[in-house]
């Protein structure tokens, strides 16, 4: 059971460290075959020479996803840095399950070695993301050899505090997408970004951890109340991250406006994110 202030649930364990959200066990009925299918298809790709582990993320294993509308999400682990021929396999197995179960509406498929996730350097940040976001699927489980981790301004950046870099590269997708269905899944991950990092904002005054978008957002609005404008977009975007549209105006205006805000806000409360080697 994790520890709950008052009726207020904060994802904390009994010890105050996050606990782990997610399991295999609050995958809905309707997803079960998806995921099922889905330890076959990595396995199958990858093999045991490559693949180190899989996991679940997202809605699925927090039992929260909406049939036809949520996203099926991976995280593969390999042993070694993954090549172009693994991107390519992982690209393959994203479409095939994509297109064998119609329960999902696309599939994001992360891949990263197992060294990187154990790095010092990813401590606070994919190594959190296996410990704490991630549920086991195949394979050893890393959470084992990583620390518990605590809702602190160190997470906070580590985890988000690279916003300001990510704004040129949406900003190119954004005038590279040209259909409809593009713009739309742009919007919608765009819009999770911008909610999970306004949320992470103020998570250490809070202190501790969800990651469901309204509530977030609600969070958000509790501890930022001096930009109510700003309060206002941040659920506007939670409702976006759940039901996108391909509205142009709207894009931009989580690019170029939100977007920059919460970047800088973000810089001022918690710093910059370290940067990460090359290679």
């Amino acid at each position: 059971m994790g520890e709950t202030i008052g009726t207020e649930d904060k994802g904390l364990a009994a010890d105050g460290t996050i606990r782990r959200e997610g399991s295999l066990e609050h995958v809905h009925a309707d997803f079960a075959p998806v995921v099922e299918a889905a330890g076959f298809h990595i396995t199958d790709a990858f093999g045991p020479e490559r693949l180190h582990s899989a996991y679940l993320y997202g809605s699925i294993p927090r039992g929260t996803a909406i049939p036809g509308v949520s996203d099926l999400d991976l995280l593969v682990v390999l042993h070694d840095v993954p090549t172009g021929a693994d991107t390519a396999a992982a690209e393959a197995a994203g479409t095939a399950l994509d297109s064998a179960f119609p329960v999902i509406d696309g599939v994001g498929l992360l891949l990263s070695a197992a060294r990187t996730l154990l790095s010092e350097e990813e401590r606070d940040d994919g190594g959190f993301f296996v410990a704490c976001l991630c549920t086991p699927l195949t394979g050893e489980d890393l959470a084992a050899r990583l620390p518990r981790y605590r809702p602190t301004s160190l997470l906070a950046r580590q985890t988000n505090g690279d916003l300001a870099l990510v704004l040129p590269r949406w900003r190119a997708l954004a005038a590279a997408a040209t259909t409809d269905e593009e713009r739309t899944r742009l919007s919608r991950r765009i819009a999770r970004r911008l909610v999970r990092s306004a949320f992470t904002l103020v998570m250490p005054r809070w202190g501790g951890w969800t990651s469901d978008l309204h509530r977030s957002a609600e969070l958000f609005a509790r501890y930022h109340p001096s930009h109510p404008e700003r309060v206002e977009q941040i659920r506007s975007a939670a409702v976006t991250a759940r039901t996108p549209s391909p509205d142009p105006d709207g894009l931009s205006a989580l690019i170029e406006d939100l977007g920059p805000w919460l970047a800088a806000e973000y810089t001022r409360a918690h710093g910059t994110k370290a940067p990460r080697p090359r290679g």
